[in-house]
């Protein structure tokens, strides 16, 4: 009796209804939620410009903004930038929990720890998961219906936490930002994180998470015409699948200059991703651009 041909497993590109071959992406926009600045150029960039997807900080200041303009905007895609760190000089943001639940996300001053590497040292992961599962409840009392959940500067992505992460993701019903276990992540992963990226791959994946086949982030460059050669270059360069690009915008104003010395980059990646050549290209090279909103009707179901 001949054996049975085993059918290739299909490419994400193929469970989404597009063809293996075709070059898909999403342009995501970080740390919405964080100031003004950064929420008027997130949703003008999303209005006319490139940008598919964002996440929200539920913890910074302008929340409540950002949280008005998706119950006004429904149809956007937004998701939960799951927010551990509070990394700026003078602005900073505490937890959604109180110190006596969560002592461990405080740094010396009461604010949340500056870097991942701290939160990781002196934060439980039973701290982490109620702080996270805090910052959904919230966002949902806002009216905000969250596409998906990532995580603020990566801390989400280290060993201890990220089975967490994944866990309340999938509680919640709301799809995670993770990444196909290539060899160099996988290496990645046990170096800088702290976990084994196959094992954990092989265990999702039982449990139908969706994994995004590539993911880019920031330009390289000083000036908008290199940061736009950078991004224009990145994108006749990609390959078929799946692939995020993480941008991070704003205004140029007086309140991002005196938030971060990146400002610029962040005022230069609102005007390359709101200038018609961008969309021009994309459209040229035949890449389709979409969200997470997309993936997500795919997360935690049977293939």
């Amino acid at each position: 009796m001949p054996k049975r041909t085993q059918m290739p497993e299909r490419t994400l590109a193929e469970r989404l209804g597009y063809k293996a071959t075709d070059k898909l992406l999403l342009i995501h926009a970080d740390d919405v939620g964080m100031c003004h600045s950064v929420n008027v150029a997130t949703t003008e960039a999303m209005e006319k410009g490139v940008v598919t997807c964002a996440s929200i900080m539920v913890p910074c200041p302008w929340f409540p903004e950002i949280a008005a303009y998706c119950r006004a905007h429904p149809e956007k895609d937004f998701g939960l930038h799951l927010t551990l760190t509070s990394e700026w000089q003078h602005y900073r943001w505490r937890p959604l929990t109180s110190a006596k639940e969560t002592p461990g996300l405080l740094d010396k001053e009461g604010f949340i720890h500056r870097n991942e590497t701290d939160t990781a040292r002196f934060a439980k992961p039973a701290e982490v998961e109620k702080e996270i599962r805090a910052q959904i409840a919230r966002a949902r009392e806002f009216g905000i219906k969250p596409t998906h959940i990532d995580s603020h500067m990566g801390t989400l992505f280290a060993g201890v936490f990220y089975p967490v992460y994944t866990k309340v993701g999938q509680e919640t019903g709301l799809m995670p930002m993770v990444l196909y276990p290539t060899p160099e992540r996988v290496a990645q992963a046990k170096t800088e994180f702290g976990f084994d990226a196959l094992v954990s791959h092989q265990q999702l994946k039982k449990q139908n998470f969706v994994f995004l086949d590539y993911l880019k982030e920031g330009a390289e460059g000083k000036t908008l015409e290199t940061r736009r050669k950078h991004y224009y270059d990145s994108f006749r360069a990609l390959k078929p699948g799946v692939t995020e690009f993480i941008v991070h915008l704003s205004l140029d104003d007086a309140e991002i200059r005196n938030i971060t010395g990146n400002w610029e980059a962040r005022w230069n990646e609102y005007q390359i991703m709101t200038d018609p050549r961008t969309r021009a290209l994309i459209n040229e090279l035949g890449i389709k651009l979409i969200g997470y909103r997309e993936l997500s009707r795919l997360a935690f179901k049977p293939e």
